[in-house]
Parts: structure tokens; C-alpha cells; sequence
């Protein structure tokens, strides 16, 4: 009897002794300085998101949280940037729109998908679709009726990536006939809409709304699932007839290959933790809805965008590189 008191006794011991250990490994993170790598540059919508949860980060975790802007390269020099660190405590705070139509827009890509493990998911962009103020369409269905009247009179801005995918194979799908022009810089994109020198741009409201402020453009649509709350009468394009446009501006946090999923998890409940009203009605402002998922859903809600950028590359045509 001794012995087996002894026996269970030790048991009990060496199990406590483990579930000491596991949180003291816990603890453990962060060790020393976080940096987040961003794809885009200062004042983006992104930006001003990550420095609001390193400000709050900071203290609640014990280190600096130090965000380093590295636009450039299609977000290609900040992804790569990221995955070289080969380190736990630099992490990538991007949109997903800046790399899932990566496979169809470069040979060689310096990353695979897997290199990019989804921890957090922020917030959604708000992405609208828009036109002059000048056009005489007021409606996605009436900028579709036109299209259908004048083919090939049209002009649509075009910046590479997850939605040039999405607004093509939609007017491959209903069968318009709008000629793209294509940009590098979606400042350019959005003054050349204002004055009518193209008359369709998909892009963040964050990057439109000096035009919309000024008069010379208007919005048909949001292509989020739900509407904008600054902008509560205008429709999402589901609700505009035309479902297919959806896609929600997914930005969040990603980490290296290898990271455990505890700490991920853990991670999004301190961002969770610190995302008070005060942080949402900032996001709100720049065009950007709080909207934080762990890493499970944030993953799952890469992939569909991947699925659908696929699908819509396979009928323009378009094979991986």
C-alpha cells in the first residue's frame, strides 16, 4: 500500500512539475523586443491599426513593440523581410489582399503560403467601389447597364493584386466590356478617378475618401459582407445584386513557420484583451472595422479568399506562375 501511495504520490508530483513548466515556457513570450513588419506605408489604414495595439501591446506584454514600415515590391520586400527574420518575435501585420493573388502574379516568389501562419485577425478594410461624380450612374446595376451600351468605352483603374482578381473575373462573369488601366500607386489611381480620366476604382475607402470628401467622386457599393458604419446607406454589392464582388479587406498578424498554436491563440487573446471602444472608433475612422478572429477562423478566412482569387484567375485564364 505504501508503495503504491508513494508511486501515486510521485505521479502527482511529476504532473505538477510539467503543468509548472508548460506555463513557465508560457511566460516566456515576449523575451525581448516585438517588431511588426507592415506591407504598406505610414498613414495607411494598416499603419495606423498597428500602432494603436503596439501603444496598448507594450505594456500589457513587458517589451517594446517597435512596427517598421517595408512598402514596395507588390508587399513582396516586407514579406520577405519577415520570413529571413526566421524569428518568433518579428511578426507581419499585412492585409491579405497583398499576397494571396501572389502564385499568379510572380515567377519565384521568395516565400511559400505556409511561410505566412495566421495568428490574429484585426480588422476587415472597407473597401468600396467607386466612380466620378460626373458619371451619370448612381448604382452598380446602372454602371453595368452602361458598360453593357457602350462597350470598351469604359475605363477601369487597376493596382496588382487580390482585387484586380475579384473586379475582373466579375466583369468576366457578366460579360462587360471595361478596358483596364493599370497603376502602380493607388493615390494616382484615385486623383485620376476624380477627374474622370478613368471612371471605375475598387479600392479602401481609407485611400478614396480625399475625393469623396471633396465632391468629385461617389460610391456605388462596398464589397465587405456587412456596410460601412460611416457610410450606413450604402449597400454591400450582395445587397447591389452582384455577390460575387464580396470580399472582406482581411488584416491581421501572421508569424513564422513552427510557431505553436498556444501562443498564437494566446496572442489573440491580448489583442482581443486591449481592443477597447476607444481603439474600434479609431479603426472606424480610417476606414477599417475591429473585427478580431483567432488563428483557426483568420486561417480559414485566408483560404476562401485563396479559393476565390483561384477560381476567378482560372476564368480570365491566368495559371499559377
Amino acid at each position: 500500500m505504501r508503495l503504491r501511495y508513494l508511486f501515486a504520490l510521485a505521479l502527482a508530483l511529476i504532473a505538477v512539475a510539467a503543468v509548472t513548466l508548460v506555463a513557465s515556457a508560457e511566460t516566456k513570450w515576449p523575451t525581448r523586443p516585438v517588431r511588426f513588419i507592415l506591407t504598406l506605408g505610414a498613414g495607411s489604414g494598416s499603419d495606423i491599426g498597428a500602432r494603436l495595439l503596439a501603444d496598448r501591446l507594450s505594456p500589457r506584454w513587458g517589451q517594446p513593440v517597435v512596427v517598421e514600415n517595408r512598402p514596395g515590391g507588390d508587399a513582396i520586400v516586407a514579406i520577405n523581410a519577415f520570413v529571413s527574420a526566421h524569428d518568433d518575435h518579428v511578426l507581419l501585420f499585412a492585409p491579405s489582399s497583398s499576397f494571396t493573388a501572389h502564385p499568379f502574379l510572380h515567377d519565384n516568389l521568395p516565400y511559400q503560403p505556409s511561410d505566412l501562419v495566421p495568428i490574429t485577425r484585426v480588422s476587415n478594410t472597407i473597401i468600396t467601389i467607386s466612380v466620378p461624380a460626373s458619371l451619370n450612374v448612381n448604382s452598380l446595376k446602372e454602371l453595368a447597364a452602361m458598360a453593357r451600351a457602350e462597350p470598351g468605352k469604359l475605363n477601369w483603374a487597376g493596382v496588382t493584386g487580390a482585387l484586380d482578381f475579384v473586379f475582373a473575373g466579375w466583369l468576366k462573369q457578366e460579360g462587360l466590356n471595361i478596358n483596364k488601366v493599370p497603376y502602380r500607386n493607388p493615390v494616382d489611381a484615385a486623383n485620376d478617378l476624380a477627374e474622370g480620366r478613368v471612371q471605375v476604382y475598387e479600392a479602401a475607402l481609407a485611400i478614396v475618401r480625399p475625393q469623396l470628401e471633396s465632391g468629385k467622386i461617389k460610391l456605388l457599393a462596398v464589397t465587405n459582407s456587412v456596410r460601412a458604419p460611416t457610410q450606413p446607406n450604402l449597400p454591400t454589392v450582395a445587397q447591389a445584386g452582384y455577390p460575387a464582388l464580396t470580399i472582406d479587406g482581411l488584416v491581421g498578424l501572421f508569424g513564422p513557420t513552427g510557431m505553436p498554436l498556444d501562443l498564437r491563440q494566446r496572442i489573440t487573446a491580448d489583442i482581443r484583451a486591449v481592443v477597447d471602444p476607444t481603439i474600434e472608433d479609431r479603426l472606424t475612422v480610417t476606414g477599417q472595422l475591429a473585427n478580431i478572429g483567432g488563428p483557426e477562423e483568420f486561417g480559414k478566412s485566408i483560404d476562401e479568399q485563396r479559393a476565390k482569387i483561384a477560381d476567378f484567375a482560372k476564368q480570365l485564364g491566368i495559371n499559377p506562375m
